[in-house]
């Protein structure tokens, strides 16, 4: 593929497994330097080792994004390998199961478990840009993607505190964009929608992830290198003048009327 990135420095965060994965491989493949960073050191390690075998250059670096020595010392190791970074991935997000399965409604709500998904989900990328954006500057500019859900622009049964951080990242994502915009940093956030990842079969049973595929538009649910993708042309060239948007990377599962899928198996 073309090398479109030559010469870029990025991290992404989350990088173990699934979109952040995804997105690490594709970025190196394009000619980035990437810090696959991940709460997994382990995890982490494996995708930079999968890259440095194809050729690329990689730093794999365990990190808990919601800590910000980890951040800080997650950016620093970054500029000390690669001599500074253009593009910040936030990806990272607070997905184990034993905290979806606690996230069920308001009034049941234990504080701990808002308190984790804000931490992760939406101090992480704060702290994320806090620390990059300042090298970013040094080298003329950047590129910012945030990783929201379409959790964070409509409501839902369930998981208040993950969609309430997301949609909190959305804003976060705006005020970056309109903070550095004219000091050459770009910021956009994706809002994939079902994917079919590991934090998805673990979160979510056979029967309501059938619910989701009739309600995409698309004949398939998303895969991570879909948002991969997405993440690539926002951080490339061809996407300069886009910033400060939401993308909405979900097979058309924001896009139709609520009764489409009542509808459509009526006949």
């Amino acid at each position: 593929m073309d090398k479109v990135l030559e010469g870029k420095v990025a991290i992404v965060t989350g990088a173990g497994s699934g979109i952040g994965r995804a997105t690490a491989l594709l970025l190196a493949r394009a000619g980035a330097a990437v810090t696959v960073a991940d709460l997994d050191g382990a995890r982490a390690g494996g995708v930079a080792g999968e890259i440095e075998a194809a050729g690329g250059a990689a730093l794999g670096i365990a990190c808990d994004v919601a800590r910000e020595e980890d951040v800080q010392a997650m950016v620093a190791a970054t500029v000390a390998r690669f001599g500074g970074l253009d593009i910040l991935h936030n990806n990272a997000a607070a997905s184990s199961p034993t905290l979806m399965a606690r996230d069920r409604d308001i009034v049941s709500m234990d504080v701990a478990v808002w308190d984790e998904a804000f931490a992760v989900n939406l101090r992480g990328p704060m702290l994320g840009c806090k620390h990059a954006i300042p090298h970013m500057l040094a080298r003329g500019g950047g590129a910012i993607v945030n990783t929201s859900s379409a959790s964070g622009l409509v409501g839902d049964l369930s998981r208040p505190a993950y969609g309430a951080s997301k949609g909190g990242l959305n804003a976060l994502t705006l005020y970056v964009a309109t903070l550095h915009g004219k000091q050459g940093i770009r910021c956009n956030a994706i809002a994939p929608g079902v994917m079919e990842t590991p934090a998805l079969t673990a979160n979510v049973s056979p029967q309501q992830i059938d619910i989701y595929r009739r309600n995409h538009l698309t004949p398939r649910l998303g895969l991570p290198e879909d948002v991969a993708a997405t993440v690539l042309f926002l951080v490339s060239p061809a996407a300069a003048f886009i910033t400060g948007q939401i993308v909405s990377v979900d097979g058309g599962l924001l896009a139709h009327h609520p009764a489409y899928a009542e509808f459509l198996s009526a006949g």
